[in-house]
């Protein structure tokens, strides 16, 4: 039989992943889901909140904390995905010299960024990796929403920041959208005619990399 200091870790890492995967959540949900009082699940969240682990959003619920997003984003960082997407950004900074970002679906309403390859312009946007922002109102949030075909892409001005533009293309796997390939430039260095080209740019590299996930998928035993 497992001693208590192993029955405590098993389940606050199970209340972990249960707010991960379906927070945010309120307390009777979680202790809920997981099978626990509602002191039991309350004193574990408030040591999972103390370590960033989890956090309280506004009313209340419990959600991934800034310290689950980094580490995710830290695993993420060696997954395929970020490896195929490699060469794809490299090409996308050395023909518009602007930042450009990988992000998948983060907890909730969120994206989160998982690999950039900085710009060469000595103002450019500095690197997000392990950040989450809203979908709503970003371009690529609009981009991992399915709100735009795989051989289009999106502009979002004065989105997440002030005066800031970003452009982002969705990158497709097995008819999915897994991804966005997105740049994000400061708007007084574009004008309509550059913003249409770094479009026309993310959707070509979006679909090399889809291409080649696809190829490396049909390679896996």
């Amino acid at each position: 039989m497992a001693d208590a200091s192993t029955r405590t870790v098993d389940r606050a890492l199970t209340l972990l992943a249960t707010v991960c995967d379906d927070g945010p959540l309120t307390l009777a949900d979680a202790a809920r889901a997981v099978g626990l009082s509602a002191s039991t699940a309350l004193r574990l969240l408030r040591t999972l909140e103390a370590q960033e682990f989890v956090r309280r959003v506004d009313d209340g619920r419990y959600a991934a904390g800034v310290r689950m997003i980094q580490l995710g984003a830290r695993a993420l960082s060696n997954d395929a995905l970020v490896s195929l997407a490699e060469p794809a950004l490299s090409r996308v900074v050395a023909e518009t010299g602007e930042s450009s970002y990988l992000a998948v679906r983060g907890p909730g309403d969120t994206a989160l960024y998982i690999a950039i390859i900085e710009g060469t312009h000595s103002i450019r946007h500095s690197s997000w990796v392990g950040r989450t922002i809203p979908r709503e109102g970003s371009a690529a949030g609009a981009v991992l929403g399915g709100e735009v075909a795989r051989d289009e892409y999106v502009v979002v001005t004065q989105g997440v920041e002030d005066d800031v533009t970003a452009i982002a293309a969705p990158i497709v796997v097995g008819g999915r959208v897994v991804a966005s390939l997105s740049v994000v430039v400061p708007s007084y260095r574009t004008t309509e005619a550059k913003t249409a080209e770094i479009g026309r740019i993310l959707v070509r590299e979006s679909g090399t990399i889809g291409a080649s996930s696809d190829v490396e998928g049909e390679r896996t035993p």
